[in-house]
């Protein structure tokens, strides 16, 4: 009985680390991996290796994944480095900035609006040779170019967190439901 309850926690743990991979500041994959590690030290393993190999290749890939989408969307649009340290630099700044004025949201619109002011704004001081209303047009349509790559690395990596879960709960329901 106890071993059920442990699962259904664990489980609930790997749902909230769901939606981290889409919520910046809420641990996502990391989350996940933890839990599942948790379970196979309790249970000692049990789950077979296949299944494990999976979750793990799934985990990986998703922790990755963000990261590739953002550089794909800078690079389809043809952003600079500066738009990318500018992006960096911005989600830090955001995240530490609002975090004092707003405990509950302030990191999480932070990182979203300073990656996003970050990145155009290191597109704009890289732009130097071009008249200004053309660096604005070309930093805003990197701001998008970025701002989209995150959304689809975003997307991605939820699926591959969904399917982490799924997998783990396919491969261990029947030892927890009829123990």
């Amino acid at each position: 009985m106890e071993l059920t309850v442990l699962y259904w926690i664990l489980v609930a743990v790997m749902l909230v680390g769901v939606v981290g991979a889409v919520v910046p500041g809420i641990p996502g994959p990391s989350l996940i991996l933890v839990a599942i590690l948790a379970w196979c030290v309790v249970t000692k393993f049990a789950i077979p290796i296949l299944p494990l190999g999976v979750i793990f290749v799934a985990l990986i890939l998703s922790s990755v994944v963000e990261w590739l989408g953002t550089y794909w969307g800078a690079k389809q649009i043809g952003a600079s480095k500066w738009s990318q340290m500018g992006m960096f630099a911005g989600m830090t700044i955001g995240f530490f900035g609002l975090l004092p004025a707003l405990p509950l949201g302030g990191p999480i619109a932070g990182i979203l609006l300073g990656g996003l002011l970050g990145g155009f704004v290191g597109e704009f001081l890289y732009r130097t040779n071009l008249p200004l209303s053309e660096r604005l047009r070309t930093a805003g349509k990197v701001t998008l170019g970025i701002g989209f790559g995150s959304l689809i690395g975003n997307l991605i990596e939820v699926v591959l967190a969904i399917v982490a879960v799924a997998v783990f709960v396919w491969s261990t329901w029947s030892s927890v439901m009829w123990t």
